[in-house]
């Protein structure tokens, strides 16, 4: 299935002589400075994001297997449940804010901005 190879070629030709015919936007180099700027945090925040999972996680896994009421009252799925949320929790909650925090200092010091 697919594009044939000809077809997509000529396509793609097609499109760049059109974009060379057209002025630049001045906004575009913006644009582009913002979409590097979320591309260099996503990798960088999902590594905070999984090392903040483990750290919400351990302690999670502990309590759950030393506090007298939870072995006695939490069967092994409750118990599973309990830690998966929190390293969930904590995964996404890192995520987010790792993430915003650079794209905000990325775009904040490109573009001369005030907080």
């Amino acid at each position: 299935m697919g594009i044939p190879s000809e077809l997509r070629d000529a396509w793609v030709n097609k499109r760049n002589s059109y974009t060379s015919m057209m002025a630049a936007s001045p906004n575009e180099k913006k644009i582009i400075d913002s979409d590097n700027s979320i591309r260099e945090a996503v990798p960088e925040g999902f590594k905070a994001a999984a090392i903040y999972g483990i750290v919400a996680a351990v302690p999670t896994v502990i309590a759950c297997r030393v506090i007298p009421w939870a072995k006695v009252n939490l069967n092994h799925t409750a118990q599973a449940l309990i830690i998966s949320t929190a390293s969930i929790a904590g995964f996404f909650i890192a995520t987010d804010q790792y993430i915003l925090e650079n794209a905000r200092g990325n775009t904040i010091g490109k573009h001369n901005k005030t907080i």
